[in-house]
């Protein structure tokens, strides 16, 4: 089962609250291209998890390929979404994307200390891509002192929902840190939790969400009538001609706290339809430090 992670089944980001040490063994993974970019063959977090036994609970996680996204010109667009829905209306209502995007921009013209300013924006509204960006530029201190510590408690943070890509990410930066730097990472990455988890952090989406529906054109309380036409006077399709019906706007997959978050699992690789395997972990050699061979590019969020 190349290019696969088998670990032993446990609650989101519950390294912090439960064991120091989530037991995964891979079976012969090469470099895997991935959403957070190249990432090395997985360094495995303790040498002692070589000797355990994968439970019943155990689940596949197998690297995933970027999410799929429309280009119209030097336009990328974001996976799921229509590209006529990107209005700037549109992109207030969903800070986690509009401030992703800015941080990407600044981040592609290396102006990494205001993209670190742009992703800890959308990380506030439960943006994990952007905490997983946070944390690479902490890892390889881009815009910031170099901070693995905090690094890893970022990608922890990203890994909240199991993307598989994050949770390669993390568990590579796990054996890559020492004992004493492992217990601080945990501690440190405490204070993020409360800030930043999903706990508070979709809510905080959500309540801006549904007051930006409640303003839709045709009622203050979010109901929209048949025959009206929305025509896009921001964002990549403005002055194009295109036009979209209320019903397509405001699809509950964009609106709906509860199905737009659904909706980015799906885009993003949440596990929570993956595969279950059971049967012994494998024997892993002791992590190395493989950083030097890293490209420079990082995750595209």
């Amino acid at each position: 089962m190349d290019n696969e992670i088998r670990g032993i089944g446990r609650s989101p980001a519950g390294r912090r609250r439960d064991d120091p040490c989530v037991r995964l063994a891979m079976s012969g993974a090469p470099r895997l291209r991935a959403t957070t970019g190249l990432v090395p063959a997985l360094l495995l977090c303790l040498s002692f998890a070589a000797t355990a036994q994968v439970s019943s609970n155990a689940r596949v996680l197998t690297a995933q390929p970027p999410p799929e996204r429309a280009v119209y010109g030097n336009y990328i667009g974001e996976p799921g979404i229509p590209p006529e829905m990107l209005t700037s209306g549109f992109l207030s209502a969903h800070p986690d994307i509009r401030w992703r995007r800015e941080g990407s921009y600044s981040y592609n013209r290396k102006e990494y200390e205001l993209a670190m300013d742009q992703f800890t924006r959308a990380a506030r509204y439960a943006d994990k891509p952007s905490q997983a960006m946070i944390a690479e530029m902490y890892w390889k201190g881009l815009g910031v002192p170099q901070d693995r510590e905090l690094g890893y408690a970022w990608m922890d943070l990203a890994a909240e929902r199991m993307y598989p890509n994050f949770v390669i990410k993390r568990e590579r930066y796990w054996g890559l840190l020492d004992a004493g730097q492992q217990r601080n990472a945990i501690e440190r990455g405490q204070q993020l939790l409360a800030e930043y988890g999903d706990d508070v952090a979709k809510p905080r989406l959500a309540k801006l969400m549904q007051r930006a529906k409640r303003e839709t054109t045709g009622s203050h309380m979010g109901f929209v009538s048949g025959g009206l036409k929305i025509t896009p006077m921001t964002g990549p399709l403005a002055g194009t001609g295109i036009t979209m019906s209320p019903e397509e706007y405001y699809k509950p997959e964009f609106w709906n706290p509860q199905e737009y978050f659904a909706s980015q699992d799906a885009e993003w690789g949440s596990p929570k339809h993956g595969q279950v395997n059971v049967g012994e972990l494998e024997n892993v050699a002791p992590a190395q430090d493989e950083t030097a061979h890293d490209p420079e590019a990082t995750p595209e969020p």
